[in-house]
């Protein structure tokens, strides 16, 4: 089925026959059209199947027909999404596909100065495409409108919807208007989130292309166990075959993904990190560089790597095992998009023995054991360092041994904030 064949506008057409794509995806060819007939959808695929085409195309589609009739300027679409990156791949994506009409895009996310934004949603931009907690802070502050819209569309909708965002999403749903059109995107999905995504809509279709246990087929999949104090050498150890060219890593904290880019650095491996401590430029120079192959392996945490659209990404490594099966099967995915082929690899610890047994049984598969050939599984621990600290002494990777704090669910109507997110000054303590 061509794209002509799902009934969008010509501009848009045109935008996507020139951005190089002349055959939908399946999650787009099953959800277009039903978006394009006006009901709510809830769209499950896999990461890299194109779920952000299939909700901005049509969305465009319709956007355009109402340009074109007139009327007053008021916004007409949000979307939301739970990192500043992600953000910033939905606003390419969209501007590719909206090159044809006269729409204004604004991008409104922590990290950065609010004055623009603030200013973008004063003036009544067509699409906001937004994080939720500067969203709730302009808002707070009078210059958001969203009594005219039209659209809501939330991507990742798991992470939107989690216990944590749930407070602030409420917030900003009561604030818009009951008649609208909102579709959900993730490529998982609980069940009991999906209950939670009636609060949100009304009677919605559900499209979903293959089982919501499936990790991507074009990915294989390898485990290596390995003690703790070694994972550090197997990883640069399996980084000498150079057929690992484009790595994306995976530590489970802010600190341990700069302790890992640090030892691979100094290994002579260049790499990067991306976590909610860099700010915006940081992040954004670190993904712009490992795009264009100045860095060989990009760091990142869950929250961060959510919005990392990169082709290319030879392997994933899962340096520390997530103990939810949906972030692995979000973390895999992240290599093998767009049918191609791709490698994860990932170390397992005593600790994690748990969380893999409830992956398998999760995706009713059994993940490769390998042993790392040359590489020395029985070097003893480092002894502990007399002046080291429970915390890490603030030595230079002391954090190696610190757990992750617990987070502090948000009370009230306090809005998380996505991975490092903050608007305005820190707040100066009176003195006493």
């Amino acid at each position: 089925m061509p794209f002509r064949a799902l009934g969008l506008e010509p501009t848009i057409q045109q935008a996507v026959s020139e951005a190089g794509y002349t055959q939908p995806t399946p999650i787009q060819a099953a959800s277009i059209p039903l978006i394009l007939e006006g009901r709510d959808l809830i769209g499950i695929a896999q990461t890299g199947t194109g779920k952000t085409a299939a909700f901005t195309l049509p969305m465009l589609s319709m956007l355009s027909k109402r340009l074109a009739s007139g009327g007053p300027k008021h916004t007409r679409a949000l979307i939301l999404a739970p990192t500043r990156e992600l953000v910033v791949q939905i606003d390419e994506n969209l501007r590719t596909y909206a090159k044809h009409l006269h729409l204004k895009i604004a991008k409104v996310y922590g990290g950065v100065g609010e004055r623009p934004q603030a200013d973008a949603l004063r003036n009544r931009a067509d699409v906001v495409i937004a994080t939720p907690g500067r969203l709730i802070d302009l808002m707070g502050q009078g210059h958001a409108d969203f009594t005219r819209l039209e659209f809501l569309i939330l991507d990742e909708a798991d992470r939107m919807l989690d216990m944590g965002f749930l407070p602030p999403m409420r917030k900003i749903v009561a604030a818009l208007p009951k008649k609208r059109q909102t579709l959900l995107f993730s490529a998982t999905l609980s069940k009991e989130i999906e209950r939670l995504t009636h609060e949100f809509q009304h009677n919605p279709k559900v499209v979903e292309i293959g089982r919501r246990t499936n990790t991507a087929e074009t990915v294989a999949q390898a485990i290596y166990e390995v003690p703790k104090h070694l994972k550090s050498g197997l990883l640069t150890h399996l980084l000498k075959d150079e057929s690992l060219n484009m790595v994306l890593v995976f530590s489970r904290t802010k600190h341990g993904a700069d302790r890992i880019a640090r030892q691979l650095s100094r290994s002579g491996i260049e790499s990067a990190a991306i976590h909610g401590n860099r700010s915006q430029p940081q992040r954004q120079r670190a993904l712009n560089d490992f795009k264009a192959g100045k860095v060989r392996v990009l760091v990142a945490t869950d929250i961060a790597a959510r919005g990392i659209d990169v082709d290319g990404i030879s392997h994933v490594v899962n340096y520390d095992f997530p103990p939810a099966t949906e972030d692995y099967i979000h973390r895999i995915g992240r290599t093998g998009r767009a049918q191609a082929e791709g490698d994860a690899i990932s170390f397992i610890t005593e600790d994690d023995r748990d969380a893999l047994r409830a992956l398998e049984r999760f995706t009713g598969k059994k993940i490769e054991r390998k042993v790392a050939q040359g590489f020395d599984l029985t070097a003893p621990a480092p002894p502990k360092q007399e002046n080291d600290s429970p915390r890490g002494g603030g030595r230079p990777g002391g954090q190696g041994n610190r757990q992750p704090r617990q987070q502090s669910r948000p009370q009230g109507n306090q809005a998380p904030r996505s991975e490092g997110e903050r608007s305005g000054p820190p707040k100066r303590r009176r003195r006493r």
